[in-house]
């Protein structure tokens, strides 16, 4: 059967408001079906519960763009490959996502939508095995990291910069999954902070959030010379490719990492295009890189860094909430923009340039969802 995105999308929103308990189903039968494939999973699914909503959300929106899910579905493969996931393992999978659905759409489940289902599933799995098959011959499924430096920034805040022990190739922009020898089958991701280095050395911006079992590890108990996993780098997150318009960053938090990479991009790519960082954070004392970006900012003549507090009354600069700080300049519809912070901040971000004429189609975008969580 051919796929039909509609039949899938329209069932699927009857999930949606119930993902929690979906998701909770989908282990639940996955497990007592095949229990040896507990094992390959963290022993706390909290997580991965919203990880796997998550994607199956963006998998099911971008059925009908063929390019955006082979690109996104070949990632996922890839990485998979950490996990041992095998080709085998993907009926297992296939049986348990299809007795969730129907299950939780039992209202509207008919025979059609049954076979509509079938048909996207297996196209996305095809998919994600030919990727993973493809990467086996030239990637490992994972790479080993000496930690080679390890700056606390901040109690919450600490900078990490890691060695593979095999040439890593990424694009700034991207983030990896982290694993650490404290918290075994435990992955976090985390984007990385700069441009490809001839040492090939990685730099993640770590932030510890309560309960946080990767994050936490990496911020206060990792030390020079220890040794992590990394997963392959992905997302879609990139530097501009060829053109002459001038760049807008907008920065909140820790999403400045891969922001930062991209700047770091375009500076060694020796153009000359304005770059425009507003970078935010509630308090001065939470603007933990911004000595490194005004040694930037003294590099390149054409960057011009703007720190923006929004809960510090008394601070001598910039306030206020980023979103609103990008509607006291003049138009930026001329400009490629990239955003990329919490949720809230970025949605908003990315509605107010709308509104003043910036078009989609030029607004990158990533969120930071919690422990590390690039979405």
């Amino acid at each position: 059967m051919s796929l039909n995105p509609r039949l899938v999308k329209e069932s699927f929103s009857i999930i949606e408001p119930v993902a929690g308990k979906a998701a909770a189903y989908f282990y639940g039968r996955l497990f007592a079906e095949n229990p040896h494939l507990r094992g390959m999973f963290p022993p706390s699914m909290d997580v991965q519960r919203d990880r796997l909503f998550h994607a199956l959300t963006r998998i099911v929106w971008s059925l009908d763009s063929p390019d955006s899910m082979a690109s996104y579905l070949g990632q996922l493969g890839r990485d998979h490959r950490k996990y041992g996931v095998v080709a085998d393992h993907y009926s297992a999978i296939g049986s348990a996502l299809l007795a969730t659905v129907r299950r939780f759409a039992a209202a509207v489940w008919t025979a059609e939508i049954e076979a509509a289902w079938v048909a996207a599933y297996e196209a996305a799995a095809t998919l994600m095995i030919e990727s993973a098959e493809a990467d086996a011959g030239v990637s490992p499924a994972w790479w080993l990291a000496e930690v080679v430096d390890h700056e606390r920034r901040r109690p919450d805040i600490a900078v990490v910069t890691l060695r593979p022990t095999q040439h890593l190739p990424f694009t700034a922009g991207q983030y990896v999954n982290v694993q650490t020898a404290r918290w075994p089958r435990v992955w976090r991701t985390f984007s990385i902070a700069n441009a490809p280095r001839p040492d090939n050395t990685v730099c993640l911006h770590v932030r510890s959030v309560p309960g946080g079992w990767v994050s936490t590890t990496l911020n206060r108990d990792t030390r020079i010379g220890d040794t992590v996993m990394l997963g392959p780098p992905m997302g879609t997150l990139a530097p501009p490719g060829e053109g002459t318009r001038d760049l807008l960053f907008v920065a909140g938090g820790t999403g400045l990492a891969p922001l930062k990479a991209i700047i770091e991009q375009v500076i060694a790519s020796g153009g000359r295009r304005g770059v425009h960082l507003l970078y935010g954070a509630r308090t001065s004392g939470e603007l933990y890189d911004l000595p490194d970006l005004i040694r930037m900012e003294a590099s390149y003549p054409w960057l011009r860094v703007l720190p923006v507090v929004s809960d510090e009354p008394g601070y001598d600069g910039l306030r206020g909430r980023l979103p609103e700080v990008t509607q006291r300049f003049h138009s930026w519809a001329e400009h490629e923009v990239y955003v990329c912070g919490p949720p809230p901040m970025v949605n908003e971000t990315v509605r107010r340039l709308q509104g003043d004429g910036v078009p989609l189609s030029r607004i990158h975008r990533d969120v930071v969802h919690g422990e590390g969580w690039i979405a």
